[in-house]
């Protein structure tokens, strides 16, 4: 299928001002760049939204916490934002948060974890792990049912299925369901979909090469299933998973090839690959209707799990 003609008009439209690329600019300049890409959406409106500091091992972790309108309790969705582990904030998943909270009726728990190369591998995972074990140590406080998903886009996609491995093998919180949105699973960028994808689709493979050097400097690490959970041992035992993944994204094949592992290592999974999309589509939920269709069938999936 070609690409969505939404996306030709922006990729035409960004191509008519070129920048910097983002491994030209620094870890603050990223990240200023990806605010503008991402802002702040308080018109979706939700029935609370509040900030707090969560206690780790490592000082705190700040969170935003979305809460529905009306009576709970309600499941709740511990979020990991997406940008390569380098960029991203609470701001820039505030609008991804804010539309799983409306259209899943779910409180959503947006985790700011330490981010590269101030703080490299594995600080994100013991920020998101922590986190996620918060969250289930005070659910009920938070008005939940007991019922707990962990969901993140790309290097976010990475930490949420890093988290739900990390708690089969501690005996940590029960995860009920995994929302993995075209996440990042293997540090291997040869696949056909690098080659297919990965030069004029937003998301290129220098930017990936660019993160990961930036996320997990030691190449032997990157081996690790808590930096590549593709390669983990074993996915048995898992929680059930949606893996959703863009055509015309560099990630699509690693992502399709995770959502397979878990179903031959016998755990409940389904992957989605929407044609004519591109990298970080929930982004354009509230503007495009392809990407919405997409949004609102990951919603589904998320309000069925979380009852």
């Amino acid at each position: 299928m070609p690409l969505a003609p939404e996306y030709q008009a922006m990729l035409a439209q960004l191509a008519e001002q070129p920048g910097p690329k983002l491994s030209e600019l620094s870890a603050a300049e990223g990240r200023e760049m990806y605010r503008l890409m991402r802002p702040l959406n308080d018109q979706l409106e939700v029935g609370r939204v509040e900030d707090r500091r969560v206690p780790a091992p490592t000082g705190e972790i700040p969170v935003r916490i979305y809460t529905p309108a009306g009576d709970g309790p309600f499941g709740i969705l511990v979020n990991f934002h997406g940008g390569g582990w380098v960029i991203g904030d609470l701001d820039t998943s505030d609008a991804v948060c804010r539309g799983f909270c409306r259209a899943a009726n779910c409180i959503v728990v947006s985790v700011d974890y330490r981010l590269a190369p101030e703080h490299v591998y594995p600080a994100a995972v013991d920020d998101a792990y922590a986190a996620t074990c918060w969250v289930a140590e005070n659910a009920a406080q938070l008005g939940g049912s007991g019922k707990l998903a962990v969901t993140g886009e790309s290097a976010g996609g990475n930490l949420a299925a890093v988290v739900a491995r990390r708690a089969r093998d501690e005996n940590g919180p029960k995860i009920d369901y995994q929302l993995l949105a075209y996440p990042v699973v293997d540090h291997d960028l040869s696949r056909q979909s690098y080659a297919d994808n990965g030069e004029g689709n937003l998301l290129e493979t220098e930017t990936m090469v660019y993160f990961w050097d930036q996320y997990c400097p030691d190449p032997e690490r990157r081996r690790e299933p808590a930096a590549s959970p593709l390669l983990a041992a074993s996915l048995a035992d898992l929680p059930p998973a949606l893996v959703i993944t863009a055509e015309f994204d560099p990630l699509r094949d690693e992502g399709n090839a995770y959502a397979a592992a878990l179903k031959a290592a016998g755990v409940e999974a389904e992957a989605i690959c929407f044609d004519g999309l591109i990298h970080d589509f929930l982004a354009t939920a509230e503007l495009f209707g392809c990407s919405r269709r997409a949004f609102d069938q990951a919603a589904a999936a998320l309000k069925s799990a979380l009852g």
